[in-house]
């Protein structure tokens, strides 16, 4: 990608860039080289403002930091790491905080690998190196542009989580389809998320085995997000549906930091339509902030005692930790007519009504797994019927949430 130049954003400043406004810029402890250099650069760009240049830090608390810069929130804050490195890191983790919404550069001579990633953990999302490049400057405000350019056609996707009662519920296999025909079936813009940390199948299912990052690694950088830093980590199937892949499996455990997820997912809503998760089984900290967040969540079991048990314990554990039982909805997979255990059973095992029922074609979905397309190879199959009807539920076009409630209602009357 060619960096943009002065010139080029000159030209672009009465269009594009201007959607939404000037982006505005507020100097933190800058030395008089780069408060020039600032000074000099907004002054020949009419799109990019400089609101103020402050010359102390800041510290105290949120509310000081909220009415020291001013209302609104300012685009950038560029601040000077070189002054005082522990005070700059204390104010840009102030900021980042009380104002999600504000990019956040760090300004420094000192290039060490060590003192960028330390500024990034402090919320930094650019770090320039002095003396600053205009060009530099420039891109980095542009990147910050393009995010506001963005929220003017921003989607809000629906967020489902799947998880299974158990390992081995098929919830991997069930997903890769419904996005696939959520994607292609019912043309809506659809995502698929694995979460697994380690061993995820879901790029394997759908014949996609050749990507560079993965999902953990989206959310560990999640203040970097922008539409271009994300298409690094999308994987497009032929369906239509992207992917972001779990880890390959040869990496170490990987622990989320409360809040990232939500941020990461606050950030991907406004690209898709419906955003799918898959999600491995546990009752841990990340799988339940996962659940809070999603506005429906959909647990995956089996006719089989031990995974009933366990869609007793999470619908108990979700009640003590105070989560809607509204958006809970239990998904029974290789239904069966005859089962040895009936319907009516299970239902007054789990204390809740059978959501969906999903047909036990073993060897039909065995041959989705071995093609990588879960829409072509099971075109005519009874499991694709059933699932296409239920993708086309959950992907029903309307123009209010309460359709969409309204179309969940009905399901349950129909208690499929």
């Amino acid at each position: 990608m060619n960096p943009m130049t002065l010139r080029d954003i000159g030209k672009n400043s009465g269009g594009d860039f201007s959607l939404h406004g000037p982006v505005s810029l507020v100097g933190i402890g800058l030395d008089h080289e780069t408060g020039e250099l600032l000074r000099r650069f907004t002054e020949a760009i009419p799109m990019i403002r400089c609101r103020a240049l402050q010359h102390d830090y800041r510290n105290e608390n949120h509310d000081s930091i909220v009415g020291w810069l001013g209302a609104p929130s300012p685009d950038v804050c560029l601040i000077d790491f070189d002054k005082d490195r522990h005070a700059a890191a204390q104010v840009a983790e102030i900021i980042h905080a009380a104002l999600p919404g504000t990019a956040i550069f760090a300004v420094s001579s000192q290039a060490q690998p060590d003192s960028i990633i330390d500024a990034m953990r402090n919320g930094c999302s650019e770090y320039l190196v002095k003396p600053v490049g205009r060009d530099e400057l420039l891109n980095a405000v542009a990147r910050v542009g393009g995010r506001k350019r963005e929220t003017k056609h921003q989607h809000n996707a629906q967020i489902m989580t799947f998880i299974g009662a158990k390992g081995g519920c098929g919830v991997s296999t069930l997903v890769t389809q419904l996005g696939a025909l959520l994607a292609s079936s019912h043309t809506r813009k659809t995502l698929l998320v694995d979460l697994h940390p380690d061993f995820g199948d879901d790029a394997l299912y759908l014949g996609l085995t050749k990507h560079r990052y993965h999902s953990f690694e989206l959310v560990e950088n999640n203040d970097r997000l922008d539409s271009e830093f994300l298409q690094s980590f999308l994987v497009h199937h032929s369906s239509g549906l992207d992917l972001i892949p779990a880890p390959e499996g040869e990496e170490f455990t990987r622990f989320i930091l409360p809040g990232a997820l939500a941020k990461t997912f606050d950030f991907l809503r406004r690209s898709y339509e419906f955003i799918l998760i898959d999600s491995p089984p546990g009752l841990n900290d990340q799988n339940l902030e996962l659940m809070r967040y999603s506005d429906h969540v959909f647990l995956v079991t089996v006719a089989e005692v031990s995974a009933l048990r366990n869609v007793v314990r999470h619908a108990d554990y979700l009640i003590q930790k105070q989560l809607s039982q509204e958006k809970v909805h239990v998904l029974l997979n290789r239904h069966q007519k005859r089962s040895l255990i009936s319907d009516g059973e299970i239902e007054k095992v789990i204390r809740k009504k059978i959501f969906w029922k999903i047909p036990n074609q073993y060897a039909h979905v065995v041959k989705t797994i071995n093609g990588g397309n879960p829409v072509a190879q099971l075109s005519s199959s009874e499991v694709m019927r059933n699932l296409n009807d239920l993708a086309g539920i959950l992907g029903r076009k309307s123009g209010s949430d309460d359709k969409r409630k309204d179309a969940f209602g009905i399901l349950k009357f129909l208690n499929r």
